[in-house]
């Protein structure tokens, strides 16, 4: 009996931490660069009261070793947050009663990510329940972490804390910054090198924008969490040009 209790505690042990640290890159999509680290700009169009937010993101993401995060002025309307090429805004707004806390737009060429915007909802976060540092910390760190090529760790709200913003939770507090996995997942997807750097592109993307007031925009259901909501989205405009969208649902 107590081989088989041993036999199955490491089993269990195992499975954990397989669970934890599984790949949870997106199908391998990057910022195309021709040098590590990859410097790329975050659009601020946020608020005073989210600029803290947004600056310890992004310093939290540069903490990586292939990539700087660097804030600059937001060439958007936080209204509608257009994506400008070879960068990503960032904006806030009260988008209204629509079930997101966040979301983040990915357009893509192939492989390769070309531009990306991130809105915060405001009409949740003025609510007692997620007008907290652990919610703005975790939404904003998830959402700019999809722009850099990183899914989600795990989708399940009740499972244990990853102590990292990129897993689903009901319980934030823990859950604000990456974590050492979500490091070395981006060296993973960062490890070789390109012929172009999209992150420096100027020119105005061939891609459409999306219109996040209508979902019917956003395309095609991909992947769902464990409360049954879409997770991500994927429109396809053809000859390899993409979006993706990703969502984190206010309960």
């Amino acid at each position: 009996m107590k081989k088989i209790l041993l036999s199955l505690a490491v089993l269990l042990v195992g499975s954990v931490g397989a669970f934890a640290y599984a790949s949870h890159s997106w199908g391998g999509y990057h910022w195309a660069r021709t040098a590590n680290p990859l410097n790329l700009k975050l659009g601020d169009n946020v608020s005073s009261l989210w600029d803290p937010y947004l600056a310890t993101t992004a310093a939290d993401w540069s903490a990586s070793s292939v990539l700087d995060t660097n804030v600059v002025a937001g060439r958007s309307n936080p209204k509608n947050c257009r994506a400008v090429s070879g960068r990503v805004e960032v904006c806030n707004s009260k988008y209204g009663n629509n079930g997101w806390l966040g979301i983040a737009s990915v357009w893509a060429s192939g492989t390769h990510i070309v531009q990306g915007t991130v809105k915060v909802n405001d009409t949740y976060f003025n609510t007692a329940k997620y007008n907290t540092p652990a919610w703005k910390n975790l939404v904003m760190c998830q959402e700019v972490g999809h722009t850099i090529g990183l899914d989600h760790q795990d989708e399940n709200f009740t499972n244990p804390n990853l102590d990292t913003c990129m897993d689903y939770s009901n319980d934030p507090l823990s859950n604000q910054h990456p974590n050492q996995h979500d490091y070395d997942m981006l060296e993973t997807i960062y490890a070789h090198l390109d012929t172009t750097n999209t992150a420096s592109q100027t020119a105005a993307s061939a891609n459409q924008d999306i219109d996040h007031s209508d979902r019917a925009s956003w395309g095609q259901v991909i992947r769902t969490s464990s409360d049954k909501k879409a997770s991500l989205h994927e429109r396809d405009f053809g000859n390899g040009q993409k979006v993706f969208t990703f969502v984190i649902w206010a309960e």
